[in-house]
């Protein structure tokens, strides 16, 4: 599924449920279905520039868990390695967060659900 976000301040932004998920779960947030008003921008912008900070310190973890993802099914069994290719939380992150800064210059919400 698909998670279309919304806002005055700027274009939309489309992102996959299980990503939007997992940004949204820092602001504590729905993922269906929600709203982070004007008055709430700050924060959130300020929440997910940590996050993604935080991402940039620790960058292995992020590609070892991509490398047991594609790598091992369900059984556990080991597939031949390929190469990691990983898009990190910051660059998944980054339209989002684009939106928000957008969003609290200008006073506007931002408004999104799944489809």
């Amino acid at each position: 599924m698909l998670v279309r976000f919304k806002s005055k301040a700027a274009a939309e932004v489309l992102m996959y449920e299980a990503h939007a998920k997992r940004i949204l779960d820092l602001l504590h947030k729905d993922v269906k279905m929600g709203i982070i008003t004007a008055a709430e921008a700050p924060q959130a912008v300020a929440k997910l520039e940590e996050e993604i900070a935080e991402s940039r310190r620790h960058p292995a973890s992020e590609e070892v868990e991509h490398d047991i993802e594609m790598h091992h099914n369900e059984k556990g069994d080991d597939n031949e390695h390929e190469q990691v290719q990983i898009v990190t939380f910051a660059t998944r992150a980054y339209p989002l967060l684009e939106m928000l800064r957008a969003a609290q210059r200008g006073g506007y919400d931002v408004m999104w659900g799944v489809y």
